[in-house]
């Protein structure tokens, strides 16, 4: 038997294999059959605490009661129009962070943050105004996806990590998480996205776990002087920097870029800016996603013209660049990313 990872005292036990639960069940004086049982409690069942698994003896429920799972409460929930639904869920060390469920007819996606905050500082991004306040532990980002499940009663198919946070600044927590997802939850990597805005030599590493989950790189400028007025990490990792590691991360893994690109009217939507884009972009596997801008309130950018985005769109195929144009599910619950967190969070 290996050394136990955990002790009564340490982590909770979401995020936990078949394996390393059976170890823990067994170290309670348990037979190994129960960790059989409280894995499928905690992944498929979705057991907040383990005082409500029926299957174990009373005596023992009542001895682990207090035992932590991992799981969060939900301090608020928003419902779009679209039902897309806003979470705001509440950490057992009271930071709150936020999760949003985005469903169709044949996915339900869960959009999750992997930490408390961002410390990046984008620009544009409502998120980065809030400052950075710690990682999250992989069982929180797990949490997350287990939480919009049971509120949907329907799986979850797809995860992106778009949420608050920059993964690849905790990139052990967010792959411990994906691999617990993928093995335990049960959703396969293709069907995993992790978006980042570039953080240097990260992307070199992520590829030599050559996972098959899509790689999302939050670009958002067609030059290094427009990106540094957007991402402030710029300065340090410059443009043809992050480029070229993403040509590395494609020659190693196989797996093709998706590069988001955010559109501010008058800012980086010309046409031009679009050919200047197709031509770092060319010659490897890639695609662009554009995202029109969802204003708040802390800047003044704006939101372009469907004529100003199909202009975008032309100059970028006239190029052969793969582009779609991605439009935010859920605005009424609270318009941007971050938003519903500063708007129900009080200090």
């Amino acid at each position: 038997m290996t050394q136990s990872l955990i002790t009564p005292t340490q982590t909770p036990l979401l995020g936990l294999s078949l394996a390393e639960l059976t170890e823990w069940v067994q170290q309670q004086g348990q037979p190994a059959y129960r960790g059989k049982q409280l894995y499928q409690w905690i992944y498929q069942k979705g057991v907040r605490s383990l005082g409500d698994i029926t299957v174990f003896s009373k005596q023992w429920r009542q001895e682990i009661a207090d035992f932590p799972i991992g799981r969060s409460v939900i301090h608020h929930r928003s419902v779009a129009a679209d039902a897309t639904v806003k979470y705001l869920l509440q950490l057992s060390d009271g930071n709150i962070i936020e999760t949003v469920g985005i469903p169709s007819y044949k996915r339900l996606t869960v959009c999750v943050s992997s930490q408390v905050g961002c410390p990046m500082a984008c620009d544009f991004c409502a998120t980065g105004k809030g400052g950075f306040t710690r990682n999250l532990e992989p069982y929180e980002i797990i949490d997350q996806v287990l939480t919009v499940q049971e509120d949907f009663e329907r799986r979850v198919s797809h995860i992106v990590f778009m949420g608050m946070g920059e993964p690849l600044l905790n990139t052990k927590n967010v792959l411990a998480a994906v691999r617990s997802l993928n093995q335990d939850v049960g959703i396969g990597q293709r069907s995993i996205t992790i978006s980042t805005v570039g953080i240097r030599d990260r992307i070199r590493q992520l590829a030599q776990h050559k996972l098959q989950l899509t790689l999302a790189i939050s670009l958002h400028a067609s030059n290094q002087r427009l990106r540094e007025h957007l991402v402030p990490s710029a300065k340090s990792y410059p443009l043809k920097d992050l480029i070229a590691e993403c040509r590395e991360y494609v020659k190693v893994t196989k797996r093709r870029i998706s590069f988001e690109y955010i559109l501010l009217a008058g800012f980086n939507d010309l046409p031009d800016h679009a050919r200047e884009l197709a031509k770092n972009l060319r010659g490897y596997q890639c695609h662009v996603n554009l995202i029109p801008y969802n204003p708040i309130s802390e800047v003044d950018y704006q939101r372009p013209t469907e004529e100003q985005i199909k202009s975008f769109v032309n100059a970028l195929e006239e190029q052969n660049i793969a582009v779609s144009i991605r439009y935010s599910r859920g605005l009424e619950a609270d318009a941007a990313c971050g938003q519903l967190r500063a708007s129900r969070v009080t200090t």
